[in-house]
């Protein structure tokens, strides 16, 4: 009996791990990727300029940073299944909002809709998922989930564009809304009847073989929130979240207008665009695989030297030959630095602070990271405003990176120290029950 449920508890694992593949496939794919096609089609429609229309995506970024800083109360009493319901719901309504609206007043209500859609259909729910399914090899499963976000936004693009851009309908971005809706429908049919919600009473597929290598991608107890929150290097890791979500985040905003006053052509920059959504999709899965052999540090050092030569190679390219061969590596390194954002999150709550209060303090560090993520644009912009380029700004967050490179190490270096004297008291009190 107990063969036959883990055999039942597997294959409900690997279907629910299809079901957040196709939900970072479509959501994210579908509704977060893709956004810049929008930008132009609809503020000419409707003759809004960008930078007013703009202000409606930070109204998503704050809606998410708020809503992440109770998720874990929202999972305890709503279940995930009910909370992905929600979330995709939301962001249907998010999408009919966008393709009603005339004005800006709806569209800052379409973004508010799609930050509460991503908060429960996003990373953080996928994080959760595979927390409470997966016991080993969580970074390769996780970064396997979240580069299908790649995957959509590269399918969607060919299909969205040509309603998009449709010369006899200058409103054919609506059309694009309402055929994704359609496909945020099909999934919302398939969470509901194929994904299931953990059975408490179900033992976890653990290896009984002892360990006798260090665990990597492998759940730990770990403490409560209370505990964390009496911990320096938890806030010295939510200050470095959001630090890296504010350099990455407006960094990569700014990438292809920076590569054009740079004097690189349009159809260059284009292609540097789409050569790094490729890049970037590997780079994900390769981000958890790296996770999942080699541990925190050794992963998070590569990311993050990524992220600071990411920010020098873009602050110097220029239409010479050089030039270019810089944007090329800026494609190569900001795809290796970006799972910082996404991927590398739920491994930083489940390595750092293991399972008994993950929900909680991996939704407090998504809202640290999205708060950086509300932060960057502005500071980047202002970075230009003030010298007439990118370049300084560029520069200066280079060594800031490098000053968050310094303090990841501390923060994980405190972390397993707690982590080995937490699996030491629980390895006595076993010995001492048995």
């Amino acid at each position: 009996m107990v063969h036959e449920s883990h055999g039942r508890h597997n294959y409900q694992k690997w279907i629910n791990i299809g079901i957040l593949f196709l939900l970072m496939f479509v959501g994210l794919g579908f509704c977060s990727s893709n956004k810049s096609l929008y930008l132009s089609a609809i503020t000419e429609a409707l003759d809004i300029k960008r930078s007013v229309f703009s202000l409606a995506t930070s109204c998503r970024f704050i809606t998410t940073a708020i809503i992440n800083v109770f998720f874990g109360r929202f999972v305890a009493k709503f279940g995930t299944k009910k909370l992905m319901i929600a979330g995709v719901v939301s962001l249907m309504f998010s999408m009919l909002a966008n393709s009603l609206a005339n004005s800006m007043p709806l569209f800052f209500v379409a973004e508010i809709l799609s930050g509460i859609g991503f908060s429960w259909a996003g990373t953080t729910i996928v994080g959760c998922v595979v927390n409470r399914w997966v016991d080993e090899n969580r970074g390769t499963i996780t970064g396997a989930v979240l580069c299908a976000n790649g995957v959509g936004g590269a399918v969607s693009a060919q299909i969205v564009s040509p309603l998009i851009y449709d010369e006899n309908n200058i409103f054919g971005y609506r059309n694009a809304y309402r055929l994704v809706i359609i496909i945020l429908a099909v999934l919302l049919v398939l969470i509901a009847v194929l994904f299931r919600e953990k059975r408490q009473d179900v033992p976890a597929l653990k290896s009984s073989a002892p360990q006798k290598k260090k665990r990597r991608g492998r759940s730990w107890v770990g403490i409560t929130f209370s505990e964390a929150a009496h911990k320096p290097y938890f806030y010295g890791a939510a200050v470095c979240i959001a630090l890296t979500g504010m350099i990455l985040q407006g960094v990569t905003g700014i990438s292809a207008a920076h590569m054009r006053d740079s004097g690189l052509d349009t159809a260059f920059v284009a292609s540097m665009v789409s050569l790094q959504l490729l890049f970037l999709t590997g780079s994900k899965f390769l981000s958890g695989f790296l996770y999942d052999r080699f541990g925190l540090r050794v992963t998070i050092s590569i990311c993050s030297t990524a992220a600071v030569l990411t920010m020098f190679t873009l602050a110097f390219v220029s239409a010479a030959l050089g030039g270019q061969v810089l944007a090329l590596a800026y494609t190569a390194f900001a795809a290796i630095a970006l799972p910082l954002e996404t991927v590398m999150l739920p491994l930083y709550a489940g390595d750092l602070f293991g399972d008994r209060d993950y929900d909680k303090i991996m939704g407090m560090f998504v809202s640290f990271n999205v708060a950086g993520y509300a932060l960057g644009a502005p500071i980047v912009n202002l970075g230009f405003d003030i010298a007439g380029s990118y370049t300084p700004i560029l520069v200066i967050l280079g060594f800031l990176m490098l000053a968050v490179i310094v303090a990841l190490q501390f923060v994980i270096s405190a972390a397993h120290r707690v982590q080995r004297k937490v699996m030491n008291n629980s390895a006595d009190v076993t010995d001492t029950d048995a």
